[in-house]
Parts: C-alpha cells; structure tokens; sequence
C-alpha cells in the first residue's frame, strides 16, 4: 500500500497509527482536488462518516488487530451499504431508499477493520470497459485525465491511482476490475466467480459477474481477497518463477495491439524468461467461442435485469448503455440456452487443455488509454477493444490478475496472469512473483 499503509504492523499485530488520523489524511487529499475531479470519481463521499467509521476501529482492541485495520477502501457504488443508496452509475436509480445493511463483499471488509471510503462512479449499470458516465461525469484516468479511466470500475481505480484511497472494492463481469487497473497501473484480481457471494451488489449479469480488489499490489489484493472471500493461501508463497509453466495465446488476444503494448508485452515475457519462466505458445477453440455467446449471456442477463424500467432508461439513462441491454433481442431463447451450453462445455474443455500449465499470459487490455474525447466519438469499437480479451476469461469462469508492465513514466499497460477456476491463491502468488519479475527488468 502506500508508505502508511495500514497492512504494515508493529508487534502484536497492531496498526502502527490511528485509523481515524489516516483517514483524516487521505479525506484531506480528496477535499484537495478540484470540486469536479472528485465529483466525478465519488458518487458520495461523506467525511463524517468515515471519521465515525475510523474511530471504531480506534475503539474496538478486536478490530485494530484485524486483517485490513485502518485500510481504506473505496467502494464501487454497486454494493450495498446500509444508509447508502445504491445508485449503479444510474440517475435512475438515485431516489430510491437507502440500503438497509451491507452487501456481503462490504460487511466482510468492514469486519475485517477495512473503512468504507466513499462510493466510486462506475459506468452506468457497470455495462461499459470505458467508464464514460453522463451523469455523474467521467473520472479522467489517474495518469492523464484527458484519457478514459477504463470501466466500469472507473471512479475506484483513479481514486486508488491518485492516492485518495489504499484500495477499492469493485466487480469484474468482463474485465471491469482488470481494465482500470492496467490503464491506471495498477494490480487487480478477478477471482473465480464462486469465490466472493454476490448478495447485496446490483447485478450485471449473474451469469458472469464476480468481485475483486483493485490496489497498487498483488500483495495488496491478496490481503483482500482473502477477506473477501474467506479463504487462505492453499501453497507456499513463490520466491521466484523458477519452474513455472506459462501458455501464451498468440491468437485473438494479441491481435491489432498498439504499439506500446506490444512492446511492453514483449519485455514482460522476456523479463519472466529471465526469472526462470518456460513459456509456450498455446491455442484455444474456446477464445473464439467466447465472443458471440458472451454477448448472448451478458445481455440476456441484463435483460432480465432492467426489463421493467427500459421506458425509463429511454428518457433518462445512457443511450450506450440501453443499446448494449437491447442487443439481447438479437438471440432467441433456444441462442440463449445455447450460449449457456456452450459456455458450459468451453469452461471444461479449456480446463482440460491448460492443466499442464501453472498459468496463461495475455495483453490485459490491445491499447492504452484512449483520450475520452476519442472514445465518445467512437464508443462501440473502443468498448468492444477494451472488453476483447478480458471478458475471455469471464465466459471461460477463469480468475485472473493485472500488474503493471509499462516503463515508469510511460501511459500504463497491463500483464494479464489467468489460471482456471479455483485456481485463484495460485494466480496471485504468480503474479505477485511477476510483478517483481518485472520491476527488476524496469528498475
């Protein structure tokens, strides 16, 4: 985390400050940016709510020895949080009544001393892989702000880019934590769907949706996903790639690949070479089934979902997004169930193929950051760029990682580490192992 961070102890496993002095801290760095800027990343931040919530942790002996004490995490604003109103990105939801308690994903955090900062911007209904948003503004990437955020986790991953919080809770239906994370360099994890309950988090698609942390390290996401999911490591941690068997798909993922990413993914499996990684080229038939059927599974879903408001969202909502819930009349019911039985058969057979392999690496996401004023000129062909290859590994029920491969100084690009399902503790001590492969190869 950073230099104060709240994971790093003294003796006994206490904090090392008060809580309610680093939240303090860090409520100051937001009520330091330009009243816009930090509209446009929180959709509600309220600073006495997170002093009371800070000074709890002070209070309570069980809760300064918890895991995550002190820890700051920005929550997307698509989980519930009692006295909060859930808003999904959406106006259209804004007057409805506050939440009554905590998701799931929110309740484990805060038992484990972690201190809800804020709710992050999202775009709308989390349907996007850009994180454009009409209502409530379109928080600019951490590193230029001129360029999208990548979404739909948009709000939190600037938000933990700029420093505002040490971490932040988002969901990954196809690509929406990873895509932020490697256009604002940061680490994130979509884990195994199964791995965190989805009670309590405005749905997407229930189909593929999945929760999972954004924060500047793979460490950093393993300490909250283990919190998230009530889980522990189930292997040793990795000193190195000594040994370790990578697939690398040269189909599909790496196609039309902009310039920097291609030479930033070119440098990240050399640098993995280096560190004792054996790579090899690998092909999958079921990269290619997955983008026809996971439109038809994602949309049905979404479908479903907003059915009873689409005269609504025609009036009110984000025109992009109602046109991506629409594009589920283009499949039947008889596509639909087709999709979900190809997508059955894809999950397996893919498990099958990779299972002499300790992990598969891909370009998280072909580009860097597009400015906004691009992407709004172009949506659906930036959108359906940003989504390619991460939503992959959602319709394949895979866990995945992002850690940063760009130069220091350079426009961020991600490394994307995918394992099979179930195979998440694993992934993380690989790509935690990667990440410091890569920042000896660009110290």
């Amino acid at each position: 985390m950073h230099d104060r961070s709240p994971l790093r102890r003294g003796e006994g496993g206490r904090i090392r400050f008060r809580a309610v002095d680093h939240a303090s801290a860090m409520i100051a760095r937001v009520e330091a940016l330009d009243a816009e800027r930090a509209a446009a990343i929180f959709t509600r931040f309220d600073a006495a709510r997170i002093v009371a919530a800070a000074e709890t942790v002070d209070r309570d002996a069980a809760l300064v020895r918890a895991p995550l004490a002190g820890l700051t995490v920005a929550i997307k604003d698509l989980f519930d949080e009692a006295g909060e109103t859930t808003t999904a990105g959406s106006i259209v939801l804004a007057g409805k009544s506050a939440a009554s308690e905590d998701s799931t994903a929110v309740s484990r955090l805060k038992r484990a001393g972690a201190i809800a900062f804020g709710r992050t911007n999202l775009s709308e209904f989390a349907y996007s892989g850009v994180g454009l948003n009409p209502h409530y503004g379109t928080p600019g990437n951490g590193f230029d702000p001129s360029r999208i955020p990548g979404g739909s986790t948009s709000g939190g991953a600037v938000a933990v880019a700029l420093k505002l919080a040490d971490a932040a809770l988002g969901s990954d239906t196809g690509g929406s934590v990873r895509i932020p994370a490697a256009l604002n360099g940061l680490a994130g994890f979509k884990p195994t769907q199964a791995a965190v309950p989805l009670d309590g988090t405005f749905p997407l698609s229930p189909s593929c949706d999945s929760i999972g942390p954004l924060a500047p390290s793979v460490a950093d996401c393993a300490a909250l996903h283990a919190v998230l999911s009530q889980s522990e490591p189930d292997g040793p941690a990795r000193t190195d790639l000594s040994g370790t068997r990578f697939a690398v798909l040269r189909t599909t993922v790496t196609d039309d690949l902009d310039t920097a990413v291609a030479a930033d993914f070119a440098h990240a499996l050399s640098a993995l070479e280096a560190a004792g990684a054996e790579l090899v080229d690998f092909e999958a038939e079921e990269v290619h089934e997955a983008g026809r059927s996971s439109r038809a599974i994602v949309s049905s879903d979404a479908m479903d979902v907003h059915q009873a408001r689409l005269d609504t969202l025609a009036e009110h909502g984000d025109p992009r997004v109602l046109r991506r819930i629409l594009g589920a009349r283009d499949f039947s019911a008889d596509e639909r169930r087709e999709a979900h039985e190809r997508r059955a058969h894809a999950i397996a057979s893919f498990a099958a193929g990779l299972c002499e392999y300790d992990g598969l690496l891909a370009p998280t996401v072909p580009t860097v950051a597009p400015t906004i004023a691009a992407c709004e000129a172009d949506f659906d062909r930036t959108n359906a760029l940003m989504l390619r290859n991460p939503s992959i590994f959602n319709f394949l029920d895979c866990c995945a990682a992002s850690v940063p491969m760009h130069e220091p100084g350079a426009l961020p690009t991600g490394l994307m580490i995918a394992g099979t399902a179930g195979a998440d503790w694993s992934i993380l001590a690989i790509a935690a192992a990667a990440e410091r492969a890569l920042a000896t190869m660009l110290a």
